[in-house]
Parts: structure tokens; C-alpha cells; sequence
């Protein structure tokens, strides 16, 4: 069945059909489809386009159909005939109620039809995918609360560069999740307008009433143009942006997890849940997972990029192009929801080795910095002092020992103004526990900011 044909003379070509149908892909929003055509028949019936009974009918038709597809007793097939998910559920419902199922169509095009379902679509999952990422901050905030005094080297460059704690180092990613949340949420507040109602690009001369509309499918209101409403996809271009940057936040951290796993750094152990072994080397545990969720990111970004050059030449109102709009943002979202879901569960089940850390932090002079600063407390002038540290690292290097590990008399062959306090000065507890600002690896600071994220997830539940 299509939902057009009267002035045609010939049947679609088959290889045109194949080209031109979208079931194979759409069938996925027919809960959403389900779910607008039930709102749209209620405000026909409200405002006396459609009887009472017709209402009735077509709604138990409608919901018969759902209940059929969520059990399996009804299956969507491709090679069915139909073109579209909307062609598909008006012909099964005009089979299965007679004459009735005609009259759904009515005060509505598969343009807006199609906007809505997308619509819908977009919403659920980004509540889905704003529920993943909430998981994530839950289980990286566990990981900070019983790492605040856990030291490790925070790097720059790739180099180690100064001490910090895992908790800080876990924070920064909790940073950016949250801004990842913020996003979601700012994209779903802008997008929620019910476009059911613009029609082909024109609207429609029936008396509708999109604001009731709007109201039962938990819109903010109704969209106030049609043609953008049917030609708007801009809330997928945000939505495949931020997904991109949620997918480049995970490369990134998982970047970081592989360089930890290898024997050279052994920061991390990956349970053996979320690793995979060799072929040939039966010495190997790989951070398979770890890798292809780094990998997947390009997968997401070629989405993007693909619906801006999808949108980027299309004048109004709409035009078949759009049809491009689903199967990669399908798979955008998908890749993305199951990249979270594996990502949480390997961070939960992952093994720090909180001496290693320690250890590398010691071992790669973090606390030169502290050196120097501990002799301008002793009023050296800073340039003289990083000077003066230089040469002890120098040290260092050719003895193959750490800055804590040279002796008073060490340190005063090269500045006499060390003194046996140098040594609880250039502590990796006293480096880390002295940087007590806001935002700092200081075990006080991150308390408080771990407070600061226990009240934001807080808030959200009660919300």
C-alpha cells in the first residue's frame, strides 16, 4: 500500500521501489507512529472532524496493532509492499476496522507525520541516553569518593608534570559528562514543539487544534511555522554533535585506560569481563573493549557529517533527502548508547593499583615544582630556583633515583638553603594536600567538590 498513486498509470519500477522505501529502516519509531496518530485522532474527534466512533475504532484498532508488534504476532516485513512505517500501520489498520481506518490520514501530511515521529523518536532516546550518562557520573563519582588521598602524576605533553589524586584525575572526566547531560537536556528543552499539524509545508483548512495535540504528546506547545516544521532537522544536527562529543569524551578516557594497562604503566587492571586474549600469544589480555569504543567515535563523527551535508543544499520546504536522516542517526544513537552502557560497566568492575600510581608519581620528579617553590619560601627569587631544581634533577637522573631520595647533604652541595625540611615539603601528600583552591587535587577541595556533584545528581532524582 501507498499513501499516494491516484494520478499514476504505472506501478513503481521494483529497483525504484527499493531505492525509494524507507520500512526497512523506519519500522523502528512504529511506537511513536502509534503513539502520534492516537493523539491525532483524539483532537479530530474534539474538534468534530472525525465521529466518536471512528475515534474509538481506530484508536482499538491502533493499540491492537501495537500490542501485536511488542509480542511478535505481527511482524513488519520489508518485501510487504509497504513503502513506509506510516503506509504499513494505516493499511494493517484500515484491514483490521474496515472503512474507518481510511479517515486517519485525515488534516495531516507524511511530511508532519513524519517530523513528529522523528521527533518522538529523538526524545525518547535522548532519555535513554541522558539516563546512560547519569549511570556513568554515578559509578565515576564512587571511584573519586574512595580516592581522594589515591596519588598519582597528572601529565602535560604526555610527560609527567605534577601529583595529583585518582579522584581528580576522575573528576575532570566527570567535568565533562556533565556538560555532556547539560547538552541532552538543552537539546531536548529546544527541540520539544509538535510539528503534527504544519501538514505538506502549509498546514492544513481544517480546524485543528495543535496546541491539544501538542499537550497529549507532552509537547511544550506547538511549532509556529510549518514549513520549517517539516523541514527542520536541525535538532538531529545538535543531537549527532553532541553525541560526537560524548563519543570523543569516551575515546579519550579510554586512550587513557589503555596507555594505564600496559605493562609499562600497570596504573590499571581491566577486569577480565571487558578484556579479550590472542590467537597466538597466550600471554595476552588486550583492553579489546576499551579500543573499540575509541574506534566507534569516527563511526559517529561520519553521522554528523553526513546530515550536514545531507541539509546543506536542500531549499523548503521538504524534499525525499530527508529520508537520509534516520538510518545513520539510528546508528549514531545506538553506537553511542551501547558504547556508555559497556564503558560504565568496565570502569565498575576495573582494579587500580594505587601504589604503582604513587610509585610513578615519585619516580617521574612531580614535585619538582614544590621544590622550587619550597625555596622561594626561603626567599630565593623563582627564576634561581627553577634553576637551582634543574640541577637536581640532574641529579637525580644520573643516579637513577627521585628528588625524595637525595640526601641533606645532597641538597645543600647544590643550594644551601635546603634544609631537613625539604623533604615533608616535597611529599607526595604534602604536594597534593596544599592545593586546597576550588577545583584543585587537595583532599579537602575535592570533598567539597564531590559534595557539589552528590547535590547535582541529588537534584535530578528529585526532579
Amino acid at each position: 500500500m501507498k499513501l499516494w498513486g491516484g494520478r499514476f498509470t504505472k506501478e513503481t519500477n521494483q529497483l525504484v521501489h527499493n531505492f525509494n522505501e524507507s520500512l526497512s529502516f523506519d519500522q523502528k519509531f512504529y511506537r511513536q507512529d502509534i503513539r502520534g496518530s492516537i493523539a491525532h485522532v483524539k483532537m479530530l474527534a474534539k474538534q468534530g472532524i472525525l465521529t466518536e466512533q471512528d475515534r474509538d475504532d481506530i484508536i482499538r484498532g491502533l493499540e491492537s496493532i501495537l500490542e501485536d508488534l511488542d509480542n511478535g504476532k505481527l511482524v513488519i516485513s520489508s518485501d510487504s509492499g509497504y513503502e513506509d512505517i506510516h503506509s504499513f500501520v494505516e493499511g494493517t489498520l484500515t484491514e483490521r476496522i474496515g472503512e474507518a481506518g481510511k479517515r486517519l490520514h485525515t488534516g495531516r501530511s507524511r511530511n508532519d507525520q513524519v517530523a513528529l515521529d522523528m521527533k518522538l523518536y529523538t526524545r525518547d532516546e535522548i532519555d535513554a541516553i541522558e539516563a546512560l550518562v547519569k549511570e556513568l557520573l554515578e559509578e565515576l563519582l564512587a571511584v573519586m569518593e574512595k580516592n581522594t588521598d589515591t596519588f598519582m602524576p597528572g601529565f602535560t605533553h604526555l610527560q609527567k608534570a605534577q601529583p595529583i589524586t585518582l579522584a581528580h584525575h576522575m573528576g575532570a572526566y566527570f567535568e565533562m559528562f556533565s556538560r555532556d547531560r547539560s547538552r541532552l537536556k538543552d537539546i531536548r528543552r529546544r527541540m520539544n514543539y509538535c510539528p503534527l499539524g504544519s501538514g505538506a509545508l502549509a498546514g492544513t483548512t481544517y480546524p485543528l487544534d495543535r496546541e491539544y495535540t501538542a499537550e497529549l504528546l507532552g509537547f511544550d506547545g506547538p511549532t509556529l511555522n510549518s514549513m520549517d516544521s517539516v523541514a527542520d532537522r536541525d535538532y538531529l544536527i545538535e543531537l549527532l554533535s553532541a553525541l560526537s562529543t560524548i563519543s570523543m569524551h569516551l575515546s579519550r578516557f579510554c586512550e587513557e585506560i589503555i596507555i594505564w594497562n600496559t605493562n609499562e604503566y600497570r596504573f590499571v587492571e581491566i577486569d577480565d569481563s571487558y578484556s579479550t586474549g590472542s590467537s597466538i600469544m597466550p600471554q595476552k589480555k588486550n583492553p579489546d573493549i576499551a579500543e573499540l569504543i575509541r574506534g566507534k567515535s569516527g563511526r559517529v563523527y561520519g553521522a554528523l557529517v553526513s546530515m550536514l551535508t545531507t541539509m546543506k543544499g536542500i531549499p523548503l520546504a521538504y524534499n525525499k533527502d530527508m529520508q537520509e536522516d534516520k538510518e545513520l542517526t539510528f546508528d549514531a544513537i545506538d553506537t553511542v548508547k551501547g558504547c556508555l552502557a559497556l564503558f560504565t560497566g568496565m570502569i565498575s568492575s576495573m582494579s587500580f593499583r594505587k601504589e604503582v600510581m604513587e610509585a610513578s608519581a615519585k619516580n617521574g620528579f612531580t614535585n619538582a615544582t614544590d621544590a622550587a617553590d619550597y625555596l622561594v619560601n626561603k626567599g630565593v627569587p623563582f627564576r634561581d630556583a627553577h634553576g637551582i631544581v634543574g640541577q637536581l634533577v640532574l641529579a637525580c637522573i644520573a643516579k637513577g633515583i627521585a628528588l625524595d631520595d637525595l640526601s641533606l647533604e645532597e641538597y645543600k652541595a647544590i643550594s644551601p638553603v635546603f634544609e631537613e625540611d625539604v623533604y615533608e615539603a616535597i611529599s607526595m601528600k604534602t604536594c597534593v594536600e596544599k592545593r586546597l583552591t576550588i577545583g584543585a587535587p587537595g583532599q579537602e577541595a575535592m570533598k567539597k567538590v564531590i559534595g557539589i556533584y552528590k547535590k547535582q545528581l541529588e537534584m535530578d532524582d528529585v526532579r
